[in-house]
């Protein structure tokens, strides 16, 4: 099973422009994302997949590994599709590229999933981590998940989920973390699936998969790290990597 990552990167992020090219303890944020994805040692191949020119000779210039997507793309999932159609591969894995404390054990949890999968019946499987601070679950830029007892996706949003309508029943609360493995064919089959309102809503390129009745299997993690998404996270960031 050949397995690659894709690290979709976008120059012109709407909550945070320019957020990749920040400097994060001496390196930028997206090549300390590329270099941690490619030390992990569980890809054939890593790439930074992005439509500017600053980003891509970041990593070029670093003696890493590029592609400059050709068209414009509504998610990342779009843009690294585009970028693996021609590539030989059975699994693609997208790190996000604010993602600099990715790490191997949480990736290989992931992977599991599709070694366990002899039937071949999960098209995609995303990392999830308990949160327990009101605030970060009441965030709208944080993405809260839940799951059924399979740990199958039920749906995502922005909004708490569950509603705490009653904080005693025991409810847990997790945030989804920016990382997909997919099937190959399975992100081919993605970009043609047009947009639908829910997504459209909430702004989550995850939810067009439940909304065509795909399965996504959720996996725990207890490993927080920083998705950097505002100037706040960056500091926050820059403290946890001291």
């Amino acid at each position: 099973m050949k397995i690659i990552s894709m690290i979709p990167a976008r120059y012109s992020a709407s909550r945070f422009p320019g957020k990749l090219m920040q400097n994060l303890a001496g390196k930028s944020v997206i090549l300390r994302t590329y270099e941690a994805t490619v030390a992990t040692n569980l890809f054939s191949e890593v790439y930074v997949v992005t439509d500017s020119d600053i980003i891509y000779n970041e990593i070029v210039n670093n003696g890493g590994k590029a592609i400059m997507s050709q068209k414009e793309h509504e998610s990342g999932s779009d843009r690294i599709a585009e970028a693996v159609a021609n590539l030989d591969c059975d699994i693609v894995v997208n790190v996000q590229g604010d993602e600099p404390f990715t790490e191997a054990e949480s990736l290989r949890k992931v992977l599991e999933v599709f070694k366990e999968d002899q039937q071949k019946e999960i098209d995609l499987a995303s990392l999830m981590v308990e949160i327990t601070d009101w605030d970060e679950i009441n965030n709208p830029n944080t993405v809260k998940v839940i799951v059924d007892q399979n740990n199958f996706a039920l749906y995502f949003s922005r909004s708490p989920i569950p509603f705490p309508r009653d904080r005693q029943a025991g409810a847990r609360y997790f945030k989804h973390k920016g990382i997909y493995a997919f099937r190959k064919q399975a992100l081919l089959d993605f970009t043609v699936l047009p947009m639908q309102f829910i997504e459209a809503t909430e702004k989550i390129e995850c939810i067009r998969y439940l909304e065509y009745g795909k399965k996504i299997k959720m996996v725990e993690t207890q490993v927080q790290g920083v998705e950097i998404d505002t100037p706040e996270d960056l500091e926050r960031a820059k403290k946890l990597w001291k």
